[in-house]
C-alpha cells in the first residue's frame, strides 16, 4: 500500500476544529498494548494517542509489566508469559488491536520477545503494530567470526553469533510472522519515517503500511505550555542575568545523546551563554557504591570543572611522555587556581522532571539543541515535542533527524555530527528560519487520522490496492 501521509483541514487551519476522517456511527473498542513505564518514551507517547484517539475509538490501553517482563529469571519468566497470555484473552474481544512495539518492552531473551509477540498478534481481530524501532535483516561478518575462531576467542565468537540469531530473530522473524498473519486477517504497519516505510513495505512485504512522525501535543495543548512558560519557574535559574541565553538539550544522560558536543560549543560562546541539560542518570543505570557517574564525569572534564590548570598540563598524553614536575615559583596560584575554561558556573544540570516541566524547559530556551550520534533511531520524541512548541531546534545531521525534517520542512537548522565549533557558528547566528512557524502540518489530527484508517475495518480489495476511502477532510500525499 503506497499510502505515505495524511493532512487534514485542521493541520493547515489549526485554529478550525475539523474531524480527521469520516467517524463511524458508533465506536469500536480499541485495545492499545503498551508499556506505562515512565522510563520508557514509549508510555508517554501511548498517552498522547489515547487522548488523540477518544472521539474516534473506545480506547483501552494494557500495560505491559516491565518488571515481569524483562526479568530473565526462569520463575518471574514464567509469570511474564501468562502476563502475556491473560492480556491476549482480553484483547481477542476488542474490535482492534495496536501494538506499541519496541523490542525491549516484551522481554530481554530474543526467544522471549518473539513468542510474546506472536501470541498478541494472533490474539488480535484486527491489528496494527507501531513499530518504535524497525530492524533490519542483519549480515554476518563471517571473516571476524573466522579470526575470532582461529584465535580462540571463545567469548567474542558466542557474542557474535547470539547478537546475530537474535536480530534476525526480531527482523526477519516478526516480519514472517506478519506476512503470514496478513492472508487471514487486517493487519497494519505504522512507522515513523520514510526510510522504515519502504523497508516494511518492500523488503519485507508488508501490505498495509503507514508512515507518520511521532505527535504528542495538539495546538490548543502548546498554546498552554507556552503561556505558562517561565524562566521564574526554575529556581536553579533564579541567580542567572536577564541577558542570559539560555541552550537546552534534553534526555537521560547517556552518551549518545551528543551532550558533550554542546559542552565543547558552549567554549565558544560568549560568557552569557548557558547552558541547561534537562534529565538525568537513567534508573536502571544507577550502581551501587558508584560515587559518580562515568558519562557525568566525561561531562565534567569537557567542562574543566574541578580542574586546575596543573591537573591538565601534568596529565601525561602516553606512557611515555613524561609528567609535569612544579616547582615552587611565583605562578604556583595561577597554576593551582580554578582553570580558566571552567564552565562550571554557565552549565546546569536541571534534573529528571515531570512531563510538564519538561515542555516549560523547553519552551523557555532560546535554543533547543539536540547533538545526538547515529545510532540507528527511528524517532525522537523530544524533538517532536520541541517542534510543536515553536522552539528554535538545532540538531545534529543523524539520519532520524533527516527523516523527520522531511515531514517538517523549514523547521529545522542542521550541524555535522560532533562539529561543536559549527554547532556554536549556528547559535551565534541568526535565526534560520523566521519565527513563529505555523503549527505542524503532521500534527495530533494527521495522526489521528493514520490510526482511524490503519485500525478501521477496510474491505480486502482497499488494503490490497491502497483505494482506502478518505473523507474530504483528508487527503493523500
Amino acid at each position: 500500500m503506497t499510502m505515505l501521509a495524511f493532512r487534514t483541514r485542521a493541520s493547515t487551519c489549526p485554529d478550525q476544529t475539523a474531524p480527521a476522517a469520516d467517524l463511524p456511527a458508533h465506536r469500536e473498542r480499541l485495545a492499545i498494548v503498551s508499556t506505562g513505564s515512565k522510563l520508557c518514551g514509549v508510555a508517554a507517547y501511548t498517552a498522547a494517542l489515547r487522548r488523540q484517539l477518544s472521539e474516534a475509538f473506545d480506547v483501552t490501553v494494557f500495560d505491559l509489566d516491565q518488571y515481569l517482563l524483562r526479568s530473565t529469571h526462569r520463575r518471574v519468566r514464567e509469570l511474564a508469559d501468562k502476563h502475556v497470555k491473560d492480556i491476549c484473552k482480553q484483547i481477542a474481544g476488542f474490535d482492534a488491536v495496536n501494538l506499541q512495539l519496541e523490542y525491549g518492552t516484551l522481554g530481554q531473551r530474543a526467544t522471549d520477545i518473539y513468542h510474546r509477540f506472536c501470541w498478541l498478534a494472533a490474539a488480535a481481530p484486527r491489528l496494527s503494530v507501531t513499530f518504535h524501532t524497525l530492524l533490519t535483516p542483519p549480515r554476518f561478518d563471517s571473516t571476524s567470526f573466522i579470526k575470532a575462531l582461529l584465535t580462540l576467542r571463545w567469548r567474542t565468537v558466542e557474542q557474535g553469533y547470539t547478537g546475530y540469531r537474535r536480530h534476525r530473530l526480531l527482523s526477519r522473524g516478526i516480519a514472517r510472522r506478519l506476512r503470514r498473519l496478513q492472508q487471514s486477517k487486517q493487519v497494519s504497519a505504522i512507522v515513523h519515517n520514510r526510510r522504515d516505510l519502504y523497508d516494511a513495505k518492500y523488503l519485507y512485504g508488508l501490505d498495509n503500511v503507514f508512515d507518520h512522525p511521532l505527535t504528542f501535543l495538539g495546538k490548543p495543548e502548546a498554546d498552554a505550555a507556552r503561556a505558562h512558560a517561565s524562566r521564574h519557574v526554575p529556581p536553579i535559574l533564579d541567580s542567572l542575568p536577564s541577558d542570559a541565553v539560555l541552550i537546552g538539550v534534553f534526555g537521560f544522560l547517556n552518551e549518545y545523546k551528543g551532550f558533550g558536543t554542546a559542552i565543547e560549543a558552549l567554549h565558544h560562546l560568549p560568557a552569557n551563554h548557558h547552558l541547561l541539560i534537562f534529565g538525568g542518570i537513567h534508573p536502571n543505570e544507577i550502581t551501587a557504591r558508584q560515587p559518580l557517574h562515568p558519562y557525568v564525569s566525561s561531562l565534567f572534564r569537557d567542562a574543566f570543572v574541578g580542574t586546575t590548570i596543573y591537573d591538565r598540563i601534568s596529565m601525561p598524553r602516553d606512557q611515555n611522555a613524561p609528567a609535569l614536575v612544579l616547582g615552587p615559583d611565583r605562578s604556583l596560584s595561577e597554576l593551582l587556581g580554578a582553570h580558566p575554561r571552567d564552565l562550571s558556573e554557565r552549565i546546569h544540570f536541571m534534573g529528571a522532571l515531570s512531563d510538564s516541566e519538561f515542555l516549560t524547559g523547553m519552551a523557555i530556551c532560546d535554543a533547543v539543541v539536540f547533538p545526538y550520534l547515529e545510532v540507528g533511531q527511528s524517532a525522537s520524541g523530544p524533538i517532536s515535542q520541541a517542534l510543536e512548541l515553536g522552539c528554535r531546534i538545532i540538531a545534529s545531521r543523524t539520519h532520524t533527524f533527516l527523516e523527520f525534517a522531511e515531514y517538517h520542512r523549514d523547521a529545522i537548522e542542521f550541524f555535522d555530527i560532533g562539529n561543536h565549533l559549527e554547532l556554536a557558528e549556528r547559535i551565534l547566528a541568526r535565526p534560520q528560519f523566521a519565527a513563529p512557524r505555523k503549527f505542524p502540518e503532521f500534527n495530533a489530527e494527521t495522526n489521528k487520522a493514520i490510526y482511524l484508517l490503519a485500525n478501521s475495518r477496510l474491505p480486502p480489495p482497499a488494503i490490497a490496492a491502497g483505494r482506502v476511502p478518505l473523507s474530504e477532510n483528508v487527503a493523500v500525499r
